[in-house]
């Protein structure tokens, strides 16, 4: 997990960070004074700083612009009571990562948090081209097919530039790791790399998030926040899966591109903002635009550079290669020697048409060394949607595709709400589907916590406590 420095004077709030972000699989580190932190910072840099403004001696704001200077990338938070705000507030426009104010409620730090080591994690990831199985990275773009060579090719003409750029491609194809390799090469790389997933912020929260607001906006808006644009100032923002961006957010994002600035929500003053704009979608915006539902004006602007990312069908000349490092990947990530591959199971791999395309393949994979337990993967272990399309002999083998299952799932909460009469049915809800999903990883995985947790991206304490918290009962209790 992460490496965290707390920068704080208070004792308790040290002791009480340390608590419970170590309890997240963390590791932490701490300073009570701003020099103290910044010694830290060049001695051992971490992957987070949370930084307090008022401190003796050096106050937090002086201690982020030399840690800034150490390391452009360093995500840090900045904590602040409500007399230190603006000060905070210009951090932030200066490259601290965001800021939040004392005392804050720990769902929403940790929240934060969660952010701004993923934010730290996309700017100081390189993304390897073209790399071979036995010596790539986590992050690579693996394949020497032609589709791909011209993929590899695109990079690097548009890279330098400040083109947007849209990056194209179904689901599961690489476009994360397209936008990352388009950041690491670019002039902007020692500036911020912020990613906005259009899809994964609530309509209601995505444009204050994006462009921020002006204390009085609306109600709860106590304070100016920055947006996730003005916070990027000078360097890029990712928005991904922008084919699903609502229609009057779009208008936003067209000025932006056209004239440099943004308007906070509540603001009457255009604030001047320079960043670079790569954008992604599994959309078809051609329709889109057709049907009314994208704009045509802002298709435009974005499809200045168009990068289209294959499928994995359309280049099967690369599956040898990708299985190879998807195996030798996992088989690091897992400890286990590499157990190698039967003509059995490469043909099974084969014949598949890869509809999830790179990330279906690489589950499959990472699934079948879970099984193998060390020996060679055989066609047996496997598992391939096919199969379970295929498969009409049980229920609970059969794919349920999004759509359908969104809609058993709102009528089992609509039964439940109208069933219910428990004052905390929302919380009830919430804990049942997270035992159910407790239970059923480490149920797939024979009980291996590790591999449970993994599965679930969460880090090994957070699921034990989850087990003990729901009385999870497995058969066997591994790692």
């Amino acid at each position: 997990m992460a490496k965290i420095l707390i920068v704080d004077d208070d004792p308790q709030l040290r002791k009480s960070f340390t608590k419970i972000l170590a309890g997240e699989g963390h590791t932490l580190q701490t300073a009570s004074t701003a020099e103290a932190g910044i010694w830290s910072v060049e001695q051992d840099t971490p992957d987070l700083v949370i930084m307090d403004v008022r401190m003796p001696g050096m106050n937090g704001i002086e201690a982020f612009k030399i840690m800034h200077k150490t390391d452009p990338k360093l995500p840090v938070i900045i904590m602040t009571a409500h007399g230190t705000t603006d000060t905070a507030i210009e951090a932030t426009k200066s490259g601290a990562f965001d800021y939040v104010l004392k005392p804050f409620e720990i769902p929403d730090i940790l929240n934060l948090i969660e952010k701004a080591l993923q934010a730290g994690s996309f700017m100081h990831s390189n993304v390897q081209l073209n790399a071979s199985p036995e010596n790539a990275s986590k992050d690579a773009l693996v394949g020497k097919s032609q589709p791909m060579q011209e993929v590899y090719k695109s990079i690097g003409r548009v890279a330098p530039t400040d083109a947007t750029v849209l990056i194209r491609g179904e689901s599961g194809t690489g476009k994360e790791l397209v936008a990352k390799a388009l950041y690491q090469h670019s002039l902007r790389n020692n500036r911020p790399f912020l990613v906005i997933n259009c899809v994964a912020i609530p309509e209601t929260l995505l444009e204050s998030e994006l462009f921020g607001y002006e204390k009085g906006a609306f109600t709860g808006a106590v304070n100016r926040r920055i947006g996730k644009i003005e916070q990027a100032n000078k360097g890029t923002i990712f928005l991904d899966e922008i084919g699903d961006m609502p229609f009057n957010i779009q208008a936003k994002i067209l000025r932006l591109l056209q004239e440099k600035s943004i308007e906070r929500l509540g603001g009457r003053k255009p604030v001047p903002v320079d960043v670079r704009i790569l954008a992604a979608t599994n959309r078809n915006l051609e329709e889109a635009v057709s049907k009314g539902n994208f704009r045509k004006d802002l298709y435009y602007r974005l499809n200045v550079v168009s990068l289209h990312l294959p499928p994995l069908r359309d280049r099967k000349e690369d599956l040898p290669i990708l299985t190879e490092y998807f195996m030798e990947r996992f088989s690091r990530e897992m400890n286990i020697p590499y157990p190698g591959i039967i003509d059995e199971a490469r043909n099974a791999l084969s014949e598949y048409s890869w509809p999830g395309n790179v990330r279906e393949l690489a589950n499959t994979i990472q699934k079948a060394l879970i099984f193998s337990r060390g020996c060679p993967l055989e066609k047996k272990s496997i598992i391939l949607r096919a199969t379970h399309e295929k498969n009409n002999e049980a229920a609970d083998t059969q794919t349920i595709d999004d759509d359908h299952f969104e809609k058993i799932f709102k009528q089992w909460v609509r039964k439940k709400i109208t069933l219910s009469s428990a004052d905390n049915l929302f919380d009830s809800i919430i804990d049942g589907l997270a035992s159910t999903i407790t239970r059923e990883a480490l149920n797939f995985t024979s009980g291996n916590r590790s591999q449970a947790a993994k599965l679930l991206g969460l880090s090994r304490p957070t699921l034990i406590s989850k087990i003990e918290k729901y009385k999870v009962k497995i058969k066997t209790f591994a790692a």
